[in-house]
């Protein structure tokens, strides 16, 4: 790991780099990445990169009657992982001086995500051999396919951070990726089946059948759109499979209970509502980043705050925000460990790990059932949301046409629209099941993993884009 090349004594003058402010904080980060792009059947792009930098971070309290802001940020960073250059990114930052006495330290806390086949040992010809013979797999067993899109990734990143508060944390994070995409054509029709295999584990995660299989039901999903109807416009009953993943509850809600965009104004549903109503009794939204395995998951985050389940709402009552410390600060209290960052570069803002509704006692089949006339969506697209308003609009990837809780066909070219809030709060029927989605979530030009998670709900009126 990135610390075993420290000793002591480094590890004393790292340490006393972070005094000097109300809080300070030394962010340590060595990463390797790799990539395969495969697209008409041959090797379309090839890439890898190092990187290793260190980061320096002053929070000081401000007087409100002096300052706009309550907390003023100090921050710099520079390639290198040397003591000495994190000396003189703290001088640059508080002014020349000498370093004050080393802040004591509290055992070391290590996380590292549990691998059996580091990526990095398997041959680039092997993961090259994989996605060919997905790509033959599916043109040799299915017609009309026109392009078959396969994107492999991997990435490990070894961290270090000491903070004024005397955590020393210790992180090694690996992670796959396998990103699918097919596109069908017929009689000039296009259609498109999307999906994605990944999480926090080494190269076993795709050594198995799983590629393969996630790959033929994507084609199968493109295939089927061919023929399948569009879809009428209107207001309508939806329901919502587990196994579309949690986009819905990411993307129109979860960021409006990040507590930097509460405090801004820009989440006006949810600004000054705890302790308030904001859903029916059997919703309740836990942010969970200790969940093993779960490709948004941390031992601690980039903060040096220990992870934790985060419940934001209870049984339908708003009870919490996600913060990091500046937000934290804003407010008087402590952080519940949601400060995260792209990489040694980036501040740490308020982010989502791993989101989800939890499961509720409704059986997901008799969910199915009380469907009179509506939408059934199994498969999630992607979408647009605007964050300060709550609305959005969400492609539905997969979904079915059902009448007296029978599913009649497949429809295609069908959009999910409403406002984050106002969907929530309509929200009737939750299954006792669940099931994940995974991405790269983006807010403020940072990218950090995440999932999602939900349950088969029922949203008993719904605006459905389609054909009029």
């Amino acid at each position: 790991m990135l610390v075993d090349s420290l000793d002591a004594v480094s590890l004393d003058e790292l340490a006393r780099c972070v005094r000097g402010a109300d809080y300070g904080e030394v962010f340590l980060e060595q990463s390797e990445s790799a990539s395969v792009r495969f697209e008409d059947s041959r090797v379309e792009d090839l890439a890898a990169g190092t990187e290793r930098g260190t980061g320096l971070r002053f929070l000081r309290r401000q007087d409100r009657s002096v300052s706009k802001s309550p907390v003023e940020t100090l921050q710099g960073s520079a390639n290198s992982l040397s003591c000495g250059q994190a000396l003189r990114l703290r001088e640059a930052l508080l002014g020349p001086g000498p370093a004050p006495a080393p802040v004591p330290l509290e055992p070391a806390r290590i996380w590292r995500v549990p691998m059996r086949t580091d990526p990095r040992t398997v041959p680039l010809d092997d993961k090259i051999a994989l996605l060919k013979s997905v790509d033959q797999a599916v043109r040799s067993n299915f017609p009309h396919i026109r392009q078959v899109t396969l994107a492999y990734g991997e990435g490990r990143k070894e961290v270090l951070l000491i903070n004024s508060e005397g955590a020393y944390c210790r992180a090694s994070r690996a992670a796959v990726l396998l990103s699918i995409n097919i596109v069908a054509e017929k009689d000039g029709n296009l259609q498109t089946g999307q999906a994605v295999v990944g999480g926090l584990k080494g190269y076993e995660l795709l050594a198995d059948i799983r590629p393969l299989a996630a790959a033929k039901a994507a084609a199968a999903r493109a295939l089927a759109k061919l023929d399948a109807p569009k879809t009428h416009a209107g207001e309508m009953p939806v329901v919502i499979s587990a196994r579309a993943g949690g986009t819905l509850i990411h993307e129109a809600i979860g960021h409006s209970l990040e507590a930097d965009l509460v405090q801004e104004g820009t989440s006006p549903a949810y600004q000054g509502k705890i302790g308030s109503r904001v859903a029916p009794e059997n919703i309740t939204i836990i942010d969970d980043p200790t969940i093993p395995c779960c490709r948004g998951s941390f031992g601690f985050d980039d903060e040096g705050v220990p992870a934790q389940a985060t419940v934001l709402v209870r049984d339908g009552i708003l009870v919490d925000y996600l913060y990091d410390r500046v937000s934290a600060l804003k407010e008087g209290r402590p952080s519940n460990g949601h400060g995260r960052r792209e990489s040694f570069q980036c501040r740490p803002i308020p982010r989502m790990s791993n989101l989800y509704i939890a499961p509720g006692r409704d059986d997901p089949q008799e969910i199915l059932r009380s469907l009179k006339a509506g939408i059934f969506v199994t498969r999630m697209g992607g979408g647009q949301v605007n964050t300060a308003t709550g609305e959005f609009v969400f492609e539905v990837d997969e979904g079915y046409w059902v009448e007296d809780g029978v599913i009649r066909h497949l429809v295609r070219d069908a959009n999910l629209m409403g406002v984050g809030s106002e969907t929530l709060a309509a929200i009737d029927r939750v299954g006792w099941d669940i099931g994940w989605g995974i991405g790269t979530c983006g807010k403020d030009g940072q990218g950090v993993p995440v999932s999602d998670g939900m349950p088969t709900i029922r949203i008993p009126n719904m605006l459905i884009g389609g054909q009029n």
